[in-house]
C-alpha cells in the first residue's frame, strides 16, 4: 500500500494550480452560475441576519428593524412583479436546444415554414411532428411557459393550458397526436396535421389570460 501510493505522481503547488484552474474552466461550471437575483437575494439575506443580531437590534430598535424589513420584502415583490421571475442560463439555452426530445435549434416560424412544405408533400408525419414543435417553440419564445429539461409533449400541453385555459383541450389533443405519430408510428391524416395549425394560429393571435385581467 505504501509503496503504491509512493509510485503516485503529487503534483508540486504550481501544477496543483493549474489542474485546478483548468478543472474550474469546465463550462459546467459556468451552468451553475448563480443568477443575479440570486446574488441579490443572498446579500440581503446576510443584510438581515446581521441586523438582526443582538449588538445591532440593540442600538437600531425593533420598531426600525421591522420598518426596514418592510421595505426590503416590498422592493422584492415590486421587482419580481417589474421585470418577472429571472430565468437561469438553462432555461435560456432550453429555447434554442433540445425541444420534445431531439436537438432543434430552428425556431418557431422556421418549424411551421418546414410544416408547411411537409404538408403540400402530403407528407402529414413529418408535418404534424413539426408543427407541434413550432407550437411548444412558439411558447417558448414568448416566455409563456418554462418546461423541465426533458419535457414530455402532454407537459408542455399542460403548461400551456395554465396559460391559455380554455385550450387545454386542443392542446391535450395535439400533444396526443404528436405522441402517437413520434413514438407509436400511427399514421397522421390532413385533419390531424390541419387541426394542430389551427390550434398554433390561435394561440399565436392571443395574449396570456393573466395578461388580460
Amino acid at each position: 500500500m505504501i509503496r503504491w501510493l509512493d509510485d503516485l505522481d503529487v503534483p508540486d503547488g504550481d501544477e496543483a494550480r493549474r489542474w485546478a484552474e483548468e478543472e474550474l474552466s469546465n463550462p459546467r461550471y459556468a451552468d451553475a452560475k448563480p443568477t443575479w437575483f440570486d446574488m441579490v437575494a443572498r446579500d440581503i439575506g446576510r443584510f438581515l441576519g446581521d441586523l438582526f443580531t443582538s449588538d445591532n437590534g440593540a442600538n437600531v430598535g425593533p420598531s426600525a428593524l421591522i420598518i426596514v424589513s418592510v421595505i426590503i420584502v416590498a422592493a422584492l415583490i415590486a421587482a419580481l412583479i417589474i421585470w418577472g421571475r429571472p430565468r437561469g442560463a438553462s432555461a435560456v439555452r432550453r429555447r434554442g436546444g433540445d425541444l420534445l426530445g431531439a436537438s432543434d435549434d430552428r425556431t418557431a416560424a422556421q418549424l411551421r415554414s418546414d410544416a408547411e412544405r411537409s404538408a403540400r408533400d402530403g407528407d402529414w408525419d413529418a408535418a404534424t411532428i413539426l408543427r407541434f414543435r413550432a407550437v411548444a417553440r412558439s411558447l417558448l419564445e414568448r416566455d409563456l411557459i418554462d418546461p423541465a429539461p426533458g419535457a414530455t409533449a402532454q407537459s408542455i400541453a399542460r403548461e400551456a393550458a395554465g396559460v391559455f385555459g380554455d385550450e387545454a383541450a386542443a392542446m391535450r389533443s395535439a400533444a396526443t397526436a404528436f405522441d402517437d405519430v413520434r413514438y407509436l408510428r400511427h399514421p397522421a391524416t390532413e385533419q390531424t396535421y390541419r387541426e394542430i395549425a389551427a390550434t398554433d394560429d390561435r394561440l399565436r393571435a392571443r395574449r396570456p389570460e393573466a395578461a388580460l385581467a
